[in-house]
């Protein structure tokens, strides 16, 4: 047995959008980054400190870019299960049940 057995006439499905999206994720991650990290850049080149100055301001900015890159990262899963899940099916290695117990499907009565 190999470790990847194909299912005999599985069908396939034609992938549509998600190839499309999952290509521009770059370029969104990039954009994305550089819109919440360009006013940090600015308030660090005009004052020089982050932390002292402007700290909820610094605070919201990387908590946005956090939660932007963990939105990215999210639809880069569910495009890379779709993907998976519309190629070709495989089947499992047979697992055998060992021989069943009648005496323990009717528990004689209390």
């Amino acid at each position: 047995m190999s470790i990847l057995n194909k299912l005999p006439g599985g069908v396939r499905y034609s992938s549509h959008k998600e190839w499309q999206i999952l290509k521009k994720l770059p370029k969104w991650w990039l954009l994305g980054t550089l819109v919440f990290v360009a006013p940090l850049l600015y308030t660090w080149q005009q004052q020089g400190d982050l932390l002292t100055q402007n700290l909820e301001r610094t605070s919201m900015f990387i908590g946005l870019l956090f939660t932007f890159w963990f939105f990215i990262g999210a639809m880069m899963i569910g495009l890379i299960v779709i993907i998976i899940m519309k190629g070709p099916g495989y089947v499992a290695d047979p697992y055998f049940l060992p021989k069943e117990d009648k005496s323990l499907e009717n528990p004689p009565p209390r």
